[in-house]
């Protein structure tokens, strides 16, 4: 079977955990007391899903997350089948902000980009300072990018849905901008802004092995993805009391979409039990 999703490039990591959970629920189905089968008949998948959702929870007591992702990829499998995703509700999540850099890991983060090429170090830094997908950032072209003495714009005309936005440019962005820029060879006709030793554009899969390379160097390795990138930004400037609508209009969100970034996160609900006082 080939695991594939449209964007972002899967590691081999995610790769070996989705086909983990798919041989995980086959092995289930060798055992299941179902009444048909749920690899070829969409009403008898249905009830599959709900019961092994069930038996996650109860018997093997995963976790709602890890129970979201196993039915995640009961669900391409099923696609793959050709009998459709099954009409298994998920389980409700605690109700967090996304999951982002800590400040320490961002100074690492940034202070590799400063020691990138010129190249890796801008996109590190469109990822950090202005919060794009993997998939806006391989769709710039040069004519996207409008900069000047003291300001500058990413025109961003690939976002989610086909929306078009105007990101403006954090100080150090610009510098690393116009520092790749400087350099940047392409081949003729080439308008990509972002290019490989060929000249050529670069791919999401080139972008997305320059970002996790950084944040391996960085020590960054814990569940991070370019993805990480976005949800920083997006918690940054909710740290610093930035409007929704603010954080919505940069990220290319809805305005529900980013109300996630109000809500706690982890470390926020960790440290607030370690503040609670202590009777001595």
């Amino acid at each position: 079977m080939k695991v594939t999703r449209p964007g972002t490039p899967l590691s081999p990591k995610t790769i070996t955990a989705y086909l983990s959970r798919i041989r995980q629920y086959l092995a289930w189905l060798d055992v299941a007391d179902l009444d048909g089968n749920p690899l070829t008949d969409p009403s008898v998948r249905d009830w599959a899903s709900r019961d092994y959702r069930a038996y996650l929870l109860t018997v093997a007591k995963r976790s709602p997350a890890t129970v979201n992702a196993h039915l995640t990829a009961v669900d391409d499998l099923n696609r793959c089948l050709g009998v459709g995703p099954a009409t298994a509700k998920r389980t409700t999540l605690p109700q967090l902000a996304p999951r982002a850099l800590d400040p320490r890991a961002q100074t690492r983060f940034v202070r590799e980009a400063e020691r990138a090429p010129a190249r890796d170090g801008a996109i590190a830094y469109t990822g950090y300072y202005a919060g794009l997908r993997i998939a806006e950032l391989a769709a710039l072209d040069v004519d996207d990018v409008h900069l000047s003495a003291r300001k500058g714009a990413l025109i961003v005309r690939y976002g989610k849905g086909g929306r078009y936005r105007e990101v403006l440019v954090h100080s150090r962005l610009r510098a690393a901008l116009e520092a790749w820029m400087a350099q940047r060879a392409a081949a003729d006709g080439e308008v990509a802004l972002f290019v490989n030793a060929r000249g050529r554009r670069l791919t999401t899969r080139g972008i997305y092995d320059i970002l996790v390379s950084l944040a391996d160097a960085a020590g960054i390795r814990e569940d991070f993805t370019p993805h990480t990138l976005r949800h920083t930004l997006g918690t940054n400037m909710r740290r610093q009391g930035q409007d929704i609508v603010v954080i919505a209009e940069t990220l290319g969100h809805s305005v529900e979409t980013a109300r996630r970034y109000a809500l706690p996160t982890e470390d926020e609900r960790r440290a607030a039990i370690e503040g609670l006082p202590v009777d001595e």
